[in-house]
């Protein structure tokens, strides 16, 4: 992890509004930076990326916080205000232009199926189901269907 990837993480978590949202913008950042990291056909050795990371989030955030832990919360309904947050969307999109906005639900998509496979517990639930939204657009052809009153509308408050 170099020192410009940090810095993007950390100008991302800055547009949270208090310390809770703070840790949560930074939480999605560097998730989505870990898994974007994945889409390679390189060999990853994940003791030195994970010990990178693990070293950024504890002299970031603290003690007791992970990859592992930042990739559970990104699993859960606590990341869907998060990604549903416009403040979030355009702060993401500025700062890190290297992980495209619209490859979030791809990624958390992508974290779902490992924690799956781990757990071997059913997704569902509602980051599931604003993934299955963000997509659903995309299936009809020509975008949201006609009359639709919810299409396009945000998946969550408009916290701007």
């Amino acid at each position: 992890m170099d020192s410009a990837i940090k810095e993007k993480v950390l100008a991302v978590a800055s547009s949270g509004r208090n310390a809770a949202e703070w840790t949560a913008y930074f939480r999605v950042t560097l998730g989505l930076y870990y898994l974007a990291g994945l889409m390679t056909s390189e060999t990853i050795d994940f003791k030195k990326v994970d010990r990178d990371f693990n070293q950024f989030i504890y002299h970031t955030i603290g003690k007791g916080h992970t990859i592992t832990s930042v990739l559970q919360f990104m699993s859960g309904a606590k990341v869907v205000p998060v990604v549903s947050s416009s403040r979030f969307i355009a702060a993401f999109g500025v700062h890190c232009p290297d992980v495209p906005s619209d490859t979030i639900p791809f990624l958390l998509q992508l974290n779902l199926g490992v924690a799956k496979n781990i757990s071997g517990i059913d997704p569902g639930g509602p980051l599931l189901d604003w993934i299955e939204a963000q997509a659903a657009p995309l299936a009809g052809e020509g975008g949201p269907a006609a009359g639709d009153p919810a299409a396009g509308a945000p998946v969550g408050p408009d916290v701007l």
